[in-house]
């Protein structure tokens, strides 16, 4: 026995060594469970680990998840295709699609200063990407802001009480059609405006407008003014919807008109600064000539002969679509000395129309009436031209590089941009799924006429019913609806018809129907 005790002390180093020399210490678990909670047998004990087994599914299909899900199904898959369609429009088209317009907006990107056709709101969103030198980026952030309008389309509708089904409905054509996809990746201003234009509806629709929600929209506003010009009248339509909801109350009327109308004049000072003129651009007359001609008889006008010189002899139907009197070289206007925009020709192109307008104004809105009848026909016929037209449909062969002035110097502006070459390269079969996507997935213009001819009609038919005597508030599908007629009625006014200049009006549009077919009124504003 007395063996074994000495066995003992050997193998514990001893009484000695058991009284006077430190044991070790046991290492320490909780600072390893602390530090390491996926160490074996610790990962259940830590519930917050995201990657624990059974926790992460827990965590992403929890009964509130799954119930959100559920709601918001209809947009959900709605979303999630327009998602894939714009992906697919990234890798067949790479690494945006160019337009004549995108060389001007990458110039005064580049060379900030007001450009005399176009405000420069686009041109400084380029300037905001510029840093990271990619135009695929940009078509990125521009496909990002239109699967935006479809969730803001959405929202509206969902927030003032529509079924989820018709809001996905409602958000559909902005978020599926072809045309509105092909939009996105051009380099144009078209998308980053029709986006501010419906958040400013969205606010304006609020059952609460205090004094900064009028502000932000009155920025909006003025945001979608400095981008295109069509967006200026927007700042008295907002007015008057606000009027009418405070029950001509002014001051968030007020409020909302002089956060629109400063920075507009803003620029304005800028615009007069660079070039001595008052205005945002420099080429409203020579744009109004351009709509007069198609129907400006000088025979009927009897122009002085400092106007006379812009004339064209042949009869209205025979002649070219109306930007060829802005952009051809046979153009009379263009032939004058000088630039076409020029403070003397913008002058005489002024003169030349409001004398044609004056001289024939049941011509001039028949005119604005064929114009806008071009929105709604059911097929794309060709128009103005071949060439304009081709670019709003995804392309089987690269486009070509500019080749006349002031194109080709924006081309160079491009590279520096850039820092690379410029171009569009095709990448297949991707770029074949979407030419066949385009031929078949659109919305016709005829379905949007009958969009815009529907709120209208509900609302009467309720009012005949003599529903509406029991409703108080306001009609809250009346403003989109007259921001989506004002942007379409406004190019064919003023210039002439385009086919990117509807797309704007469709999701305004399509959220008036969804909000006339419910019914949902707005609180009058205290």
């Amino acid at each position: 026995m007395a063996g074994v005790a000495r066995g003992r002390r050997w193998l514990t180093g001893g009484r000695a060594a058991r009284e006077h020399e430190p044991v070790p210490e046991a290492p320490d678990r909780t600072r390893r469970r602390r530090w390491f909670p996926w160490a074996p047998g610790r990962m259940r004990k830590h519930r917050w680990s995201p990657w624990a087994p059974g926790r992460a599914r827990e965590h992403r299909w929890s009964p509130e998840v799954r119930n959100r899900a559920r709601e918001h199904r209809w947009f959900l898959g709605v979303l999630g295709l327009g998602a894939v369609l714009r992906v697919i429009t990234m890798l067949g088209y790479r690494p945006a699609i160019w337009f004549p317009d995108s060389y001007t907006y990458v110039v005064t990107a580049l060379k900030p200063r007001p450009d005399l056709v176009r405000p420069a709101g686009y041109s400084m969103f380029l300037r905001l990407l510029e840093p990271l030198h990619s135009f695929a980026l940009v078509a990125l952030v521009q496909h990002l802001v239109g699967l935006g309008i479809g969730v803001l389309v959405y929202l509206a509708a969902r927030r003032l009480r529509a079924p989820g089904w018709a809001a996905a409905l409602a958000s559909a054509p902005v978020l599926l059609d072809a045309y509105q996809i092909e939009l996105e990746h051009l380099l144009v201003s078209d998308t980053l405006f029709a986006a501010l234009v419906v958040a400013a509806v969205l606010l304006a629709l609020s059952r609460e407008v205090t004094r900064r929600t009028a502000c932000g929209i009155g920025l909006l506003v003025a945001a979608a003014t400095l981008t295109r010009t069509v967006g200026l009248p927007l700042a008295a339509l907002f007015a008057g919807w606000l009027l009418y909801r405070a029950r001509g109350r002014t001051v968030v009327a007020g409020v909302m008109l002089a956060a629109a109308v400063l920075p507009v004049l803003g620029y304005g000072a800028w615009f007069h600064a660079t070039y001595q003129r008052v205005g945002l651009v420099g080429a409203n007359g020579v744009f109004l000539y351009s709509k007069t001609m198609a129907f400006a008889d000088c025979a009927v006008m009897r122009p002085p002969p400092d106007l006379a010189v812009l004339c064209d002899p042949r009869p209205p139907a025979e002649r070219p679509p109306s930007q060829e009197y802005i952009w051809s070289a046979d153009a009379p206007l263009v032939r004058l000395p000088g630039i076409t925009f020029s403070r003397e020709n913008d002058a005489l192109a002024g003169r030349f129309a409001s004398l044609a307008l004056r001289s024939q104004p049941l011509d001039y809105l028949g005119s604005v009436a064929g114009e806008l009848a071009r929105s709604f026909t059911w097929d794309r016929p060709v128009y103005p031209d071949a060439e304009v037209y081709g670019y709003y449909e995804f392309p089987a062969e690269p486009p070509p590089p500019p080749g006349r002035y002031p194109a080709t110097v924006g081309a160079e502006f491009a590279q520096r941009y850039e820092r690379g070459p410029i171009g569009t390269e095709i990448v297949e079969p991707y770029a074949g799924w979407m030419r066949a996507y385009q031929d078949a997935v659109r919305l016709p213009g005829t379905a949007l006429l009958a969009i815009l001819v529907a709120p209208p009609v509900l609302a009467g038919l309720r009012r005949w019913r003599r529903r509406a005597a029991r409703e108080s508030g306001r009609a809250a599908w009346a403003l989109p609806w007259a921001v989506a007629l004002l942007l379409l009625v406004m190019p064919a006014a003023t210039a002439e018809f385009d086919y990117r200049y509807v797309l704007p009006a469709v999701p305004v549009a399509c959220l008036a129907l969804v909000l006339a077919a419910g019914k949902p009124n707005l609180p009058n504003i205290p």
